[in-house]
């Protein structure tokens, strides 16, 4: 297990060597490695471990029982997802975990991270902290999402979506984390209707695009 990248991720930053290893322990940290498309948790299921996903990615989705799918999410490399759940012992998961390449995940058993009762070790404490900024961050990202869907048209929700994007990198041109049927699936846009207004908004001199990379044209 590559500790130095642990470090750096927002979950384990400002512990020291000492204090990471003594966490990895008391929190029965478990490394998993999953092939690309696996559902690695289905809405329904209980669980007590959160994941973090140390290579690859993961999307966090809606699936109803006609088939329709929702795309609330995507989980990159250093991120976490289940946490809440995680948190919430009983609680059932409403949504589904996927992979979508090849990943590499770390799953953490933080229930009992809640415990505070006697000494606290220094680590936990710090753990405790990290986990606030944590929700924080996945809170933004859900309200990024409200913000993407709310306009009611597939442009309006296009130019929404990768606007934000383009705030968050600080560039005009950049990569998203989505295919096609994936980004309509975000969007919840019809993949047809989605790609002829992407065509239109090129023909209109907004956007360039090739697969996932679109530069934004004033």
């Amino acid at each position: 297990m590559d500790t130095k990248n642990l470090m750096n991720t927002i979950f384990f930053q400002g512990l020291t060597e000492q204090e990471l290893s003594a966490s990895l322990t008391s929190l029965s940290a478990l490394e998993k490695t999953y092939d690309k498309d696996t559902v690695i948790f289905h809405a329904g299921d209980l669980t007590d471990r959160m994941g973090l996903i140390l290579s690859g990615s993961v999307t966090i989705e809606s699936n109803d029982v006609w088939g329709n799918r929702t795309i609330l999410s995507h989980v990159g490399k250093g991120e976490f997802f289940a946490e809440t759940y995680a948190l919430l012992p009983g609680k059932v998961m409403l949504v589904d975990v996927r992979t979508n390449e090849e990943s590499q995940i770390l799953f953490i058993k933080i229930g009992n991270i809640q415990d505070l009762s006697g000494s606290i070790p220094t680590w936990r404490a710090k753990i405790i902290c990290n986990i606030l900024t944590i929700s924080a961050h996945k809170n933004l990202a859900l309200s990024g999402r409200s913000f993407h869907t709310a306009p009611k048209s597939a442009r309006g929700r296009i130019v929404a979506y990768l606007n934000s994007v383009s705030l968050q990198k600080h560039c005009r041109e950049f990569d998203i984390p989505f295919d096609r049927q994936q980004l309509a699936d975000y969007l919840n846009l019809e993949r047809t209707n989605m790609s002829k207004e992407l065509t239109k908004m090129k023909n209109d001199g907004l956007i360039e695009y090739h697969k996932n990379h679109f530069k934004l044209i004033r």
